[in-house]
């Protein structure tokens, strides 16, 4: 992979990634090819070649992109919260609101499973990771319960992929089919209501509990 040195390669680089995240969500890996992304990019396959050696190459690149603005827009969104509580809310939303505008993170990121998983491995650790600090800072403050972080924030990774899946891609329309149809689709939002009840399942789940005498336990 070929670092550009021009303002002007770093926009063609940035079009090739976006033309890639395009492609590999509209054909999946095995379909797609540097042909495909090199015309959705409206760039000469030469052009490909001197910032990629190869269609794995991209892809592997896409990941790490995707990955970073995920993790960027979760953590905007999320510093400015006042407690544990609404920084997950605040950072959830976000994750539904990027899901919502590129979809094909999901796609992407499952493929990677077969065709790289390096890249599927470090994209979940990276969130995790970050994740994990948060909530030791959280239980330092008091305001999380006597959890392992690590457990914790796999499970609440978890629970935000699949309240995605179901209601950012497949949607809520008429021909969604029912909750729990598997073929159903349609690029929508999580409804607030859905994600009241998400948060309200998460705040009970890491929850400081109390003692028998009312107070909380230390």
């Amino acid at each position: 992979m070929s670092t550009p040195l021009t303002a002007r390669g770093t926009r063609t680089k940035t079009k090739l990634i976006e033309a890639a995240e395009t492609v590999f969500a509209r054909y999946g890996y095995t379909d797609a090819s540097v042909v495909r992304i090199t015309e959705e990019a409206g760039v000469g396959q030469g052009t490909f070649y001197l910032y990629f050696a190869s269609k794995l190459e991209i892809f592997e690149e896409l990941v790490e992109d995707l990955n970073r603005r995920v993790r960027r827009a979760m953590s905007e969104a999320s510093g400015a919260a006042s407690n544990r509580i609404e920084s997950e809310r605040a950072g959830f939303r976000a994750f539904f609101e990027f899901t919502a505008e590129h979809p094909a993170l999901y796609r992407v990121v499952r493929e990677a499973e077969f065709v790289s998983p390096k890249s599927l491995r470090l994209h979940y650790s990276r969130i995790v990771d970050g994740y994990i600090e948060g909530l030791k800072e959280a239980q330092l403050l008091g305001e999380v319960g006597d959890i392992d972080p690590t457990v914790a924030a796999w499970a609440l990774m978890g629970i935000g992929e699949m309240i995605g899946m179901r209601w950012v891609l497949w949607g809520d329309s008429a021909d969604a089919g029912n909750d729990a149809d598997p073929t159903a689709s349609g690029t929508s939002r999580v409804p607030d209501d859905v994600l009241d009840h998400m948060i309200t399942f998460i705040r009970r789940a890491l929850a400081v509990p109390e003692s028998s005498n009312g107070g909380v336990e230390k």
